[in-house]
């Protein structure tokens, strides 16, 4: 039987709200969901690690915005952001997030094309 230990994290206060809906839809517990994911990524790295597949790592830090995706693409021998989208969903990764800083200039610039 596995010991369980209590650790202290931060989590978005957004993301927690959608995860305490999702929590409930499914009738069960943030705990619950939290660790069915970190199992999941846990797994999956180690199962690629032990064969020596580095693919998953490279989506991990594709995915922790570590590495770009032309970097990403170049290491999995793609040539598509399309296929690099697909393997991070077969991956079960989510894809980066460009920081907030930049999405609101972004917003700003094209809201500065339609005046």
């Amino acid at each position: 039987m596995a010991t369980t230990v209590n650790f202290t994290g931060a989590v978005d206060r957004e993301l927690l709200k959608r995860a305490k809906v999702i929590a409930a839809k499914t009738e069960t517990s943030i705990n619950a969901l939290f660790n069915a994911e970190l199992r999941y990524l846990v797994e999956t790295f180690e199962a690629a690690e032990a064969c020596g597949n580095q693919n998953f790592r490279t989506l991990l830090d594709f995915s922790l915005g570590r590495i770009d995706d032309l970097s990403a693409m170049n290491t999995l021998g793609i040539d598509s952001q399309e296929d690099l989208f697909l393997l991070m969903a077969q991956a079960h990764l989510p894809l980066p997030r460009m920081p907030e800083s930049a999405t609101r200039q972004m917003a700003e610039s094209l809201h500065a094309l339609v005046k």
